[in-house]
């Protein structure tokens, strides 16, 4: 069983993490007032895209950051850079609640705007993958599937606590006036100092055992842990690449584009999409802890290659089933939400594929690359795919599924996978 450490430290991570991915997501909920206060009015259509560009900023940050932290992790510790990316989170996201406007400023206010959406991807660049090193590091080997299944529901769970915090700012500021005076900057002054205080908790976490021992039998890596890993294993970083772009089309389309899908395909009401997509997030973080737990129990090859066949068919049910059952929205998507948790065995996985030395940076150059290059064009590509197909999105996450199916087999043919 996990030990009471253990569950300490899973919490603590994960709590921490659910708190990042909110500070790095809440901007969107609220593009359209920063656009109107931080550019100029002189086109109000520029003002959205330009606001936009700047929360797409945050995503190329990603590799950047990610490959800093990644680096330093491998060579002065997980702990550290732990703590480093929640703070490089917290105190941006403070600042942009707190940021004057263009009307006060000129243009310093979105260069500033733009340097703190930077600092916030470099920041959530380097926590996902050093969170999911962290707490494998931490339990034993038998645990790991757990341990980032639970690490992963924090992380989604961000997105939900997004979403109602938005939802609550919204109804407790109806009018447009008090949003652009007040409003927009509550979510962000709310989310730095939960970021404070989160890594004011984190300094109660420990080293991993794991670098602990590399440290004392000086086995830290001896050259650039970067080009050890692509010189030595571009195997497992294609394996891990491949596995993200399932994880970013999974999220990104049937969590975060979805909603407005359903709305213009069958036109459902913006509020019912929106609950429905709530219980999806809700069910997202519950099937990431089983799915973590299945690849624990029954290993992440064959979980992998059953999860990807059900959230296929689960996608495409929701989409072509809708129109005869539109009764069970709630139940359809919920489905999808939990199905899309297989995305808890990824960590499972990356985690297995490096050895300790490069181990955070081999997870973090995988994820962060596959990511910013899948992650910003997967809405681009489906709502472009869309104009031709209709039911694109369903289609994209089906053939993404294939492939995660395709991932599942070679990993059931390889040796197993251990964490060292």
């Amino acid at each position: 069983m996990l030990t009471r450490q253990d569950y300490r430290t899973l919490a603590l991570s994960a709590l921490g993490g659910a708190l990042e991915f909110y500070d790095f997501i809440i901007y969107i909920f609220f593009a359209k007032e920063i656009g109107s206060l931080f550019f100029p009015h002189d086109v109000a259509w520029l003002q959205e895209v330009n606001a936009y560009a700047i929360f797409a900023a945050g995503y190329l940050a990603r590799p950047l950051g990610g490959l800093f932290m990644a680096h330093s992790g491998d060579l002065l510790g997980r702990k550290r850079m732990f703590m480093l990316s929640i703070f490089l989170m917290a105190l941006p996201t403070l600042a942009i609640g707190l940021l004057p406007t263009y009307a006060t400023l000129g243009y310093l206010a979105p260069l500033l705007l733009l340097l703190f959406r930077i600092l916030q991807g470099a920041a959530v660049g380097g926590e996902i993958p050093g969170a999911w090193v962290f707490v494998s590091e931490h339990v034993q080997a038998r645990h790991v599937g757990i341990a980032c299944g639970t690490l992963t529901a924090g992380l989604t769970g961000g997105i939900l606590l997004g979403t109602l915090v938005a939802t609550a700012v919204h109804h407790h500021y109806p009018a447009e006036a008090q949003m652009l005076h007040i409003g927009w900057r509550v979510p962000f002054i709310i989310g730095g100092g939960f970021g404070m205080l989160a890594v004011w908790l984190r300094r109660y976490l420990q080293e991993t055992p794991v670098f602990r021992e590399m440290q004392a039998e000086q086995k830290l890596a001896d050259e650039m842990p970067l080009k050890k890993v692509v010189r030595g294993h571009g195997a497992s970083v294609l394996l891990v690449m491949v596995l993200t772009w399932l994880l970013s089309a999974a999220v990104v389309v049937m969590i975060l584009m979805t909603p407005a899908i359903l709305q213009k395909l069958y036109h459902v009401p913006p509020a019912t999409a929106l609950a429905a997509s709530s219980i999806a997030t809700l069910f997202l973080s519950a099937g990431c802890v089983a799915f973590g737990a299945l690849s624990d129990r029954f290993g992440p090859g064959g979980v992998l290659a059953a999860g990807s066949i059900a959230l296929g068919i689960a996608s495409l049910g929701l989409y072509y089933g809708l129109p005869s059952m539109p009764q069970h929205l709630d139940a359809l998507y919920a489905l999808c939400g939990l199905l899309v948790g297989v995305i808890g065995v990824v960590p499972v996985v990356g985690v297995s594929a490096f050895p300790a030395e490069v181990r955070f940076s081999g997870l973090s150059f995988s994820y962060n690359v596959a990511y910013a290059i899948f992650g910003g064009l997967t809405p681009v590509g489906v709502r472009w795919m869309m104009e031709r197909d209709p039911f694109a999105a369903p289609h994209y996450v089906a053939a993404l599924c294939v492939l995660g199916l395709l991932a599942g087999i070679y990993m059931l043919r390889r040796p197993p996978m251990r964490l060292a």
